[in-house]
């Protein structure tokens, strides 16, 4: 039985990336999963890794029972919106303090080279966009999917790191969103 996390890194609850985020739960469950979720806005948290690296701050309860999620989970879905071309505040914060060195990965002393920690495991990244994903990857470079997936994920040893592009969100009729997840079940059912 594969083992799921989903982030959800959307800090609105009626926002329809928690709708992405069920679709892909129920089409996971369906299939014989077992899923946990991280809701990163109801985590209580300081976002801010206020000492960089030069200090160590004390992981919040709610920080450490989020990486015990992620360590227990074969596969990471990550759901989350495109502002500005980047993610939300509230998740690379998350990032800035859960992906730490000697947990997500570790350097190796006198050498360039770091040990990737999360080996083994692989990901899903679910973003939402109000441009044709197409549009944000050729125009844009896609800087939100860099980020996660090779500034973060890989980096850690996560991988391979698949990316759906959802969108255009802003305008979009209830049929087009219930399409979209739809697709969306249909890849929690694959576990991909």
């Amino acid at each position: 039985m594969k083992k799921i996390a989903i982030i959800n890194g959307h800090p609105h609850k009626d926002s329809f990336n928690f709708g992405v985020a069920e679709a892909y739960k129920l089409g996971a469950v369906a299939s014989g999963a077992e899923v946990r979720e991280i809701v990163i806005r109801d985590l209580d948290f300081n976002s801010n890794l206020q000492f960089g690296y030069q200090k160590r701050m004390e992981l919040e309860p709610d920080l450490l029972k989020a990486w015990e999620i992620i360590q227990w989970a074969d596969h990471l879905v990550w759901v989350h919106p495109v502002w500005w071309g980047g993610l939300p505040a509230l998740m690379k914060g998350f990032i800035d303090r859960l992906f730490l060195p000697g947990m997500a990965y570790k350097y190796r002393e006198n050498s360039v080279w770091w040990d990737k920690l999360l080996k083994g495991k692989t990901a899903h990244i679910l973003t939402t966009l109000d441009q044709p994903g197409w549009y944000y990857r050729l125009f844009f470079g896609r800087p939100s999917v860099n980020q996660l997936r090779k500034s973060v994920l890989e980096y850690c040893g996560v991988k391979p790191v698949r990316v759906t592009y959802i969108g255009i969100i802003r305008n979009s009729k209830d049929e087009q969103r219930a399409q979209w997840l739809t697709k969306v079940k249909v890849l929690g059912k694959k576990q991909k």
